[in-house]
C-alpha cells in the first residue's frame, strides 16, 4: 500500500520546510523521517549548523535563507528574531507542487502560489507568543522587557497572518490540535509523530546500574532541576541525558552529588543500553507530545510524567506509567516513590504495545495517506 500511494506522487516537485538545524530533537527526528518519504526534497531553513546537518541529514539537501551568513557571525539566534518572518516569507517555492513545512514557530509563514499546497505539519502555535509568552519574559534577556514585550506582540500579530496562509494543518497531538484551534481558528488532523523502537543493543557497558533515567534537551523549561532537587532529596540514582543551554548549569548542581550522573549528548548507537537497564523514565515537564518517553516503553519501561500536555493521551495509569500533579521537588519525589513501589505491577509487554501505536511506518502511511485524499 506504502509503495502504491508513493507512486501517485512521482511526479509532484516536493519541497519541506524547517525552521532551523542546529541539533538533534524530536522536531528533527520527524524531519528526517518526512525526508526519508520524501528523498529527492530539498530542505529550506532559516539556518544550520553545518556540522549537525552533515551527521544527521548526509543525504539532503539543506537551502539556507540570508540568515545563515548572520548566524554564522552571532553563533546564535536570539539577536536575528525580528529578521526571522522576513526571511522565511523570502524563500522562493514558486517550483514547488506540494510544501510541508516542519515548524515549531517560523515556518508555516512561507508565501506560496496560488496552485502551491501548503501543508504544515505543526508542533505547536509557537509558545513563547501564545500560551508561553508570559514565562518567556521572565527568562534573562540582553534587550529591555519592554522592548521584549512589543517585540512578542508584534510577532503574534505576525504569526496570526501566517497561520492564514497554510491550507491544511497537521497537529502532533490531541493536545496541539487544541492549541492551534484556539489560537489560530483552524482545524486540523492528529498524525502522531514517529518513534524509532527498540534499536538494537550493543555491548556497550554502562557505568551505571539499577537508575532512573531522562533524556531530555537541556532548557529550563525542562524541569531537570526539579528533577535533580526531587533526586537528591531520595538519594537514589538518576542519569540525566542530553544537552543544551542548561549543561553547565544543571552540572554544577550535581557537583558533589554521588547519586546523580550527567552524560550529555549520547549517540543513537549506545542510547538504547540506557532505555534497556533502567527501572523507570521520568519526564518532568510538560511536552506537547514527548518522544522519549515512547522510546522507552517500547523497551517495557515505565513512565513517570508531569499530569499536563501530550503526556495525557498515552499513559495510562498503572498500566504503562503513572502521573505527578505539580512541577515541585516535593510532588516529584512522591511520585518516584509510589512508581518504585509499583514497579512489580507493570508488564513489560503491555507497555511495549502502547510503543507500537507510534511507530514509523504508521507515521508513514498516514502522512501518505493525508496528501492523497
Amino acid at each position: 500500500m506504502l509503495r502504491k500511494v508513493s507512486k501517485n506522487l512521482q511526479n509532484l516537485k516536493i519541497a519541506l520546510v524547517h525552521d532551523w538545524l542546529l541539533g538533534m530533537g524530536g522536531a528533527e527526528k520527524t524531519l528526517k523521517v518526512l525526508h526519508g518519504i520524501f528523498p529527492r526534497a530539498p530542505i529550506y531553513t532559516l539556518f544550520f549548523n553545518k556540522k549537525f546537518t552533515d551527521w544527521f541529514l548526509p543525504q539532503a539537501e539543506i537551502r539556507p535563507t540570508f540568515t545563515q551568513k548572520f548566524y554564522r557571525v552571532f553563533r546564535g539566534h536570539k539577536l536575528l528574531i525580528p529578521l526571522l518572518p522576513i526571511a522565511i516569507e523570502s524563500i522562493d517555492l514558486s517550483g514547488f507542487d506540494l510544501v510541508i513545512s516542519s515548524s515549531v514557530a517560523f515556518a508555516k509563514g512561507l508565501v506560496v502560489k496560488p496552485r502551491t499546497r501548503h501543508i504544515c505539519y505543526c508542533y505547536s502555535p509557537t509558545r513563547q507568543l501564545w500560551d508561553w509568552h508570559a514565562e518567556y519574559k521572565k527568562e534573562g534577556h540582553i534587550a529591555p522587557q519592554i522592548w521584549v514585550s512589543s517585540i512578542q506582540h508584534l510577532l503574534r500579530i505576525w504569526d496570526r497572518l501566517a497561520s492564514t496562509r497554510v491550507d491544511q494543518f497537521i497537529a502532533i497531538s490531541e493536545n496541539v490540535r487544541q492549541r492551534i484551534q484556539k489560537y489560530y481558528q483552524c482545524d486540523s488532523l492528529v498524525i502522531y509523530p514517529p518513534v524509532g523502537l527498540r534499536h538494537q543493543i550493543t555491548d556497550y557497558r554502562l557505568p551505571i546500574t539499577d537508575y532512573f533515567l531522562i533524556v531530555s534537551r537541556l532548557y529550563k523549561h525542562k524541569n531537570i532541576d526539579i528533577a535533580i532537587k526531587a533526586f537528591n532529596k531520595l538519594e537514589w540514582p538518576l542519569v540525566i541525558i542530553g544537552d543544551g543551554p542548561e549543561y553547565k548549569n544543571l552540572k554544577s548542581q550535581i557537583s558533589n552529588l554521588k547519586n546523580i550522573k550527567m552524560f550529555g549528548f549520547v549517540s543513537d548507537k549506545e542510547l538504547p543500553n540506557y532505555y534497556q537497564n533502567c527501572i523507570a523514565f521520568i519526564m518532568p515537564q510538560e511536552e506537547d507530545f514527548g518522544i522519549t518517553p515512547i522510546e522507552a516503553m517500547s523497551y517495557g519501561k515505565p513512565v513517570l510524567a508531569l499530569r499536563r500536555g501530550g503526556a495525557l493521551e498515552y499513559i495510562q495509569e498503572g498500566v504503562n506509567g503513572d502521573f505527578f500533579d505539580d512541577p515541585t521537588e516535593k510532588v516529584l519525589a512522591d511520585g518516584v516513590r509510589r512508581l518504585k513501589q509499583n514497579l512489580t505491577n507493570y508488564n513489560a509487554e503491555v507497555i511495549k504495545k502502547t510503543a507500537e501505536r507510534f511507530s514509523e511506518e504508521r507515521f508513514n502511511q498516514e502522512i501518505l495517506n493525508f496528501i492523497c485524499q
